[in-house]
């Protein structure tokens, strides 16, 4: 049984789900152009337009099977050519970040020096960090880094809230020690 121009949209689908390059063929012939139309009205660039067509039919030709008639096919199409078109246009304005625009955006990073004495700092920290007890370093991990509340610790280490408070109280005393005795003002109120 060939593919032919009075074969169903319904049956060239089924077919090309099975397979059939011929099916295929006889599909895009028949829809190609309304394909391209609707994609050009919707992403108003004829390159874009015609990748759009590459790829409407490219997801016909792979997911043939899963079409379940509850449309017709022309639907179907159009439907997977606008949420291509959707997806063209949505990259295109991603991308059209202009030098003009890009100019005016403020270059907020540090300077060479403020790099190195950030960088000098959080050295410093670490090593601070390091010389707490294994209970206090544990508190400030997750109070600071895991962003946790008192609770939250107090459940995660199986400790009351209020013991969780005090090792913080004296987690933060004795890392202003450390980072005071290292040449580093505490960095918090």
């Amino acid at each position: 049984m060939s593919a032919t121009p009075a074969a169903s949209d319904a049956t060239l689908i089924a077919r090309i789900a099975q397979g059939d390059r011929l099916a295929m063929q006889v599909l895009y012939g028949r829809h190609h152009v309304r394909v391209f139309r609707f994609g050009l009205r919707l992403v108003r660039n004829e390159q874009v337009a015609e990748d759009l067509i590459s790829e409407v039919f490219l997801d016909v030709w792979r997911q043939a099977g899963k079409f379940e008639g509850r449309s017709a096919v022309s639907t179907w199409l159009l439907a997977i050519t606008r949420f291509k078109a959707l997806s063209a246009l949505r990259r295109k304005k991603d991308a059209e970040l202009d030098d003009e625009a890009a100019g005016a955006i403020e270059d907020t990073s540090d300077d060479p020096e403020v790099s190195v004495q950030k960088k000098d700092t959080g050295e410093a920290l670490r090593k601070c960090l390091g010389r707490l007890s294994a209970e206090h370093r544990e508190i400030v991990d997750l109070v600071y880094y895991h962003e946790k509340s008192v609770e939250e610790v107090a459940g995660i280490i199986g400790i009351p809230e209020n013991t969780v408070k005090t090792r913080l109280f004296y987690a933060r005393k004795k890392l202003a020690e450390l980072l005071k005795a290292a040449g580093i003002e505490r960095g918090w109120p």
